[in-house]
């Protein structure tokens, strides 16, 4: 007799875990995501992408969508009347009660190799640190925020030019295999507790973490590496800078300063290093080829790009 799953996610990267579960031989039989929220500017009711993709592929389980969890009667309920043989928790939004805890093992898949980065932006967080390595952890779910035993881990090597979309992607897929791994051998696994001397935390990512300058180049890439996605990477004036590469990181020159026009791209300089950059977009304004937006700012080599 096949394994009852309940699935609670919300963004793509839970989505492809819970697609994973779906076509396995484990049995989903009920889903927990966050409220539909408006969004854009008519701020239309949208459905989280894991229950859009129910939506889409007439996936016919029930689905729940609490404000939250904690003290709340009708949660626990549902749970305990749907009888799950385990509760799979990938990029939730919400930290689980001890009472929902106590109704079935909770397994976390979550997208770092911990210790290491505890919260809500890991994979962020990994590519703005300049790691070689990230990784996906599947473990058990206690009170603490990402604190319960480790059951299993799997590595991904980041490459030098790897930004936030390509790690989101490849960890996903690493993740729903894992998950699949971990309930396989689910009586087989000897948990491990987690080192507390190493850990570390990351935070929400807020959009103002996207603001920039030209100080350092090597800092500037690893922060579009991380928030090419959103926020994206902005100057002082809201200007966005987007299709980066990283030039070289020793250089002196003055912070700013157009070092470079070519066909596609310009070559800024930075206090420390340099930078190519093929795309620019002023506020409220459609992203454009870097070195048309110079020329139609009257810029020349020299020039400082504020």
């Amino acid at each position: 007799m096949s394994k009852r799953i309940l699935f609670m996610g919300t963004p793509d990267y839970a989505t492809t875990i819970f697609k994973e579960l779906i076509n396995s031989s484990y049995e989903v039989i009920g889903l927990f995501t966050q409220p539909d929220k408006p969004v854009g500017r008519k701020q239309l009711l949208t459905p989280p992408h894991i229950k859009q993709f129910c939506i889409d592929n007439s996936i016919d389980i029930p689905i729940f969508q609490p404000n939250k969890l904690k003290d709340n009667l009708a949660a626990y309920i549902a749970i305990k009347e749907l009888n799950p043989d385990f509760i799979i928790v990938a990029a939730y939004g919400q930290i689980l009660p001890k009472d929902i805890l106590n109704l079935a093992p909770c397994i976390n898949l979550h997208a770092s190799l911990l210790p290491k980065y505890r919260g809500a932006s890991p994979i962020q967080e990994a590519l703005l640190n300049d790691d070689y390595y990230t990784g996906v952890t599947s473990m058990f779910m206690e009170e603490g925020l990402d604190s319960g035993d480790i059951l299993a881990f799997k590595y991904l090597k980041i490459s030098s030019s790897m930004e936030v979309v390509e790690a989101f992607e490849k960890l996903s897929n690493i993740a729903a295999k894992l998950t699949i791994t971990t309930l396989d051998n689910y009586n087989k696994l000897n948990p491990i507790k987690q080192n507390e001397a190493e850990v570390s935390f990351c935070k929400k990512i807020r959009k103002d973490d996207g603001l920039v300058d030209f100080l350092d180049a090597k800092k500037l890439f690893l922060k579009y590496k991380a928030y090419s996605f959103w926020p994206g990477i902005f100057l002082e004036s809201e200007l966005k800078l987007k299709d980066i590469e990283l030039i070289e990181e020793n250089s002196k020159n003055e912070s700013g300063k157009i070092l470079e026009i070519d066909k596609d791209f310009i070559v800024i300089g930075c206090k420390k290093g340099s930078l190519k950059i093929k795309t620019l977009q002023a506020p409220s304004k459609k992203a454009i080829c870097a070195v048309d937006f110079v020329r139609g700012q009257r810029l020349e080599i020299g020039n400082i790009l504020a």
